[in-house]
């Protein structure tokens, strides 16, 4: 913003470049700046093309950083497709952009579109790797404002490797992998977030033709597209929605803008109802008791994502293991002896977190510790400061045979702390590890783990 303040003439001329591309008038119109008043506010300005403004930046400003600023706007211009910035009325502000921006060492593999929404209450993105794709649409909710500030800072890069790593999963089927992603503003109601994000995308997939409600737009893409989505976190009880609002703006394509829709009203097959991603990452992990000769019942199992999501809450159904852990978004919960199965069972068919578990139900040694505890003292005498610090870093604490990462944030672990799953002796906490959660490791940790003998399931391959 200090950069914005610090030159009102060089923004107001980066408008104008972009005014003048993206403003849905004729030709003759646009040439005399006089149709509404947008336009009348720029009578008076003018108009340099892409080489002449980078060349005037350049000239006009001496400091590196806010050059570096000021030509980051201008190369967002350049590289917008559409957008709805233009439309009469809108929920949200949409971009479609030429993804060709993105530098090849950070990001090797281009995308085939992004789209960026940004509301009042939320940012979010949209990235395939195919024009024909599809992906689920998560939404990042964060816990303080420290969290939402490294989610912001984060969240197009965990969209990009969410939507690459669809693409994996995808390669044996027609459509290619996409993803979307949803950060809501503290205190914001994530589901108006998400029609918001909804809505803002079809402005730019469907030809407005309601002069003073939703009229045409500059499309400089040119051709006709279609975006799928599918469940993800936070979002598997609003495909019927957004199908249905599809339908409400004229789509002809709203049967197949969403998979997992509702059974008894469009007539689709919810993913977290069939356990579809649940089935794959159960299948290897009862590939790798069958492959190594491992009784079920006698194995100890350490699990993130808790009995209130889809993954965590059919990965407790279909398990018979002996549970010691659980780390959901509400804390952690522990047991030595393994946790009571029936009590995990009714958390999950309930779809509720661990802090709603039984505290009768554990052993001497079992032990709760919810975010908003502090000075906590466990059954070993230890004192947990804060709750949500020790939940945060629980899942390198815990030591079982098998670790089933059903939830968490991306690269919870990585080269830089990966070091932490092995004790004193060279041992490491787990001996399997079936990545459930999208991006859970880093490859570098993946490989450090391989090394010394852990058995690696990747989430491309678990998560399908």
């Amino acid at each position: 913003m200090d950069v914005i303040f610090a030159h009102p003439d060089l923004i107001r001329l980066l408008y104008v470049n972009f005014a003048m591309e993206h403003y849905p008038a004729s030709e003759e119109e646009a040439s005399k700046l006089v149709p509404t008043l947008s336009y009348q506010r720029l009578q008076t300005n003018q108009y340099l093309s892409y080489d002449d403004l980078k060349a005037k930046l350049r000239k006009s400003v001496p400091n590196k950083h806010e050059l570096a600023v000021l030509e980051a706007f201008l190369e967002f211009n350049r590289h917008i497709l559409k957008t709805n910035f233009y439309q009469p009325t809108k929920v949200a502000l949409s971009f479609r952009l030429n993804p060709e921006f993105l530098h090849k060492i950070e990001y090797p593999k281009t995308p085939f579109g992004i789209f960026i929404i940004i509301g009042s209450d939320f940012r979010g993105f949209h990235v395939r790797f195919r024009d024909v794709a599809r992906g689920g649409i998560r939404i990042v909710r964060s816990r303080g404002k420290e969290n939402y500030s490294i989610n912001q800072r984060t969240l197009f890069d965990e969209n990009y490797a969410l939507a690459s790593t669809q693409s994996l999963k995808n390669k044996d089927i027609p459509e290619g992998g996409a993803k979307g992603t949803i950060l809501p503003s503290l205190g914001a109601e994530p589901r108006r977030c998400f029609e918001k994000y909804v809505d803002a995308v079809i402005d730019l997939l469907i030809p407005g033709e309601t002069p003073g409600i939703k009229g045409p737009i500059v499309d400089n893409y040119g051709t006709p597209e279609i975006l799928f989505f599918g469940p993800d976190e936070g979002t598997a009880d609003l495909m019927d929605w957004a199908a249905l609002h599809a339908r409400e703006r004229g789509a002809a394509w709203w049967k197949s803008f969403t998979t997992g829709k509702s059974a008894e009203q469009l007539g689709g097959i919810p993913h977290d109802t069939y356990g579809m991603t649940t089935l794959s990452v159960r299948q290897y992990v009862t590939g790798v008791y069958k492959v190594y000769g491992l009784d079920e019942s006698k194995i100890y199992k350490v699990q993130t994502g808790g009995p209130d999501g889809d993954l965590g809450s059919n990965e407790i159904l279909l398990g018979n293991e002996k549970t010691t852990t659980v780390i959901d978004g509400s804390g952690v919960i522990h047991d030595p002896q393994g946790l009571d199965h029936d009590e995990l069972r009714r958390l999950a068919k309930a779809r509720k977190m661990i802090s709603n578990f039984d505290k009768s139900k554990l052993s001497k040694e079992g032990y709760v510790v919810l975010c908003e505890d502090q000075d906590l003292k466990l059954p070993s005498g230890e004192v947990v400061p804060d709750g949500t610090d020790f939940r945060n870093v629980a899942h390198l604490r815990y030591k079982s045979d098998i670790f089933v990462p059903c939830g968490g944030r991306p690269e919870a672990i990585n080269i830089s702390n990966v070091s932490q799953l092995v004790d004193e002796d060279g041992k490491p906490h787990f001996k399997y590890i079936i990545e459930g959660a999208n991006l859970f490791l880093t490859q570098q940790a993946r490989l450090w783990l391989e090394k010394r003998n852990v058995v690696v399931i990747k989430d491309a391959s678990a998560n399908k």
